[in-house]
């Protein structure tokens, strides 16, 4: 079918347009543009009517979207016979054209057959000519002239209308593509985010709860084994460990509920660093030296205390579970525009290279990686372990230079 836009498909407003186009020229057939003679107006009235029938009958059931039916060449037909006799009783119904041509390009199928019912339409002009002038040479030129002319600017104005219906009927395919690959990307994105969500909750329940439960382990055994052994100021100070330890524990997880970083949002990168020092010497028994030279012109932005705290804490971890070390270094300080952060033991090493189980270096070098920084690990065995993290550090607005 025609490509066409929904204004030209709708019914109702073809039958306003036929039925005011009928009433309009038989009014003005009767006002002295038609045929003076009563018996031709009768004629005309009775083309008239036969087009309208046609059209109520058969052209109006094909307007719309579903395939043309055999009502088609019969609508074209009977239009091809009102045209001919309204035109022989009276040269003025060759107006029919106006309504004749419209509806052809609207019920056929496609352009050619549209051209096909266009030019039989101008042959009934024709036709009607030659019936209602006689066959003269004057006659026969005036109807080439009429049929000539209105065919080919209904075909051109058909082409026309239809290209623009067809190029409407694209962009709406378009635009619904679009729509529909919209929507497929935002739920791709809606994906993604969550499962960006999960990883960075993975990562933070790794990095605090998980590490300082691991803690509480090691402290309640400790804290057992010293009570067996009769130690029990060592266990009364072991247990006062466990009730710090777990106090963190419980502030870690509201953090993590109020999903904020397990820090305060001002300047404390050293009171935090100092506190996780001491709770893994305490938990481990480690020599942890701490070394701490930061830039104050410089300072850490709260997601850098945060990255840095969590590479510290999975950091030490790893020292008190697999390095059997005992002395840790931990060394921060300002250069060249980062933050540089080194984690050096003297246990016992370990291959980089090999296939690893746990979540640790993997979470840390995700979590640097997402904070645009740099994450390596040396170690050999028997050699010790050195782990280092740099981080861009956060430029200074001039109004904080103020």
């Amino acid at each position: 079918m025609q490509g066409r836009g929904s204004g030209m498909l709708n019914r109702r407003w073809w039958d306003v347009a036929v039925i005011g186009a009928i009433l309009a020229i038989a009014v003005f057939s009767f006002l002295g543009f038609g045929p003076a003679e009563q018996a031709a107006r009768l004629v005309v009235l009775a083309a008239l009517g036969l087009f309208v029938i046609g059209y109520a009958v058969f052209a109006r059931p094909e307007i719309g979207p579903a395939p043309p039916t055999w009502r088609v060449p019969v609508f074209l037909a009977i239009a091809f016979v009102s045209i001919v006799i309204g035109v022989a009783a009276g040269p003025f119904l060759s107006m029919l054209q106006v309504v004749a041509y419209p509806l052809a390009w609207v019920i056929t199928a496609n352009r050619r057959q549209a051209i096909i019912a266009s030019v039989g339409i101008a042959c009934a002009v024709f036709v009607g000519y030659l019936i209602g002038t006689g066959l003269t040479v004057e006659s026969l030129i005036s109807a080439l002239t009429t049929a000539g002319f209105s065919v080919a600017f209904a075909i051109a104005l058909g082409l026309w209308i239809t290209s623009i219906a067809e190029y409407g009927e694209e962009r709406g395919l378009l635009v619904a593509e679009l729509t529909q690959a919209q929507a497929q990307v935002e739920a791709l994105s809606l994906d993604r985010g969550a499962t960006q969500e999960r990883e960075r909750l993975a990562r933070d329940i790794h990095d605090t709860l998980a590490q300082t439960l691991a803690g509480l382990v090691i402290l309640a055994e400790r804290a057992g084994r010293q009570s067996r052994e009769g130690s029990t100021d060592a266990a009364a100070a072991t247990i006062a460990t466990v009730e710090a330890v777990a106090r963190e524990a419980l502030a870690e997880s509201r953090a993590l509920v109020a999903r904020t970083a397990a820090v305060p949002s001002d300047l404390v990168f050293a009171a935090a660093l100092d506190r996780l020092a001491e709770r893994f010497r305490a938990e481990a028994g480690l020599a942890i030296v701490v070394e701490l030279d930061l830039d104050d012109s410089a300072p850490l932005d709260r997601e850098a205390q945060v990255v840095l705290l969590r590479c510290l804490q999975e950091a030490l971890s790893n020292v008190r579970r697999h390095a059997d070390a005992k002395r840790v270094t931990v060394r921060v300080q300002s250069t060249e525009g980062a933050t540089l952060v080194e984690v050096r033991d003297d246990g016992r090493g370990f291959d980089v290279e090999a296939a690893r189980s746990g979540f640790g270096l993997d979470g840390m070098r995700d979590r640097v990686a997402l904070a645009g920084g740099t994450f390596e690990v040396i170690s050999r065995e028997g050699g010790g372990t050195s782990l280092r993290v740099r981080l861009p550090q956060a430029a200074v607005t001039a109004e904080e230079a103020r």
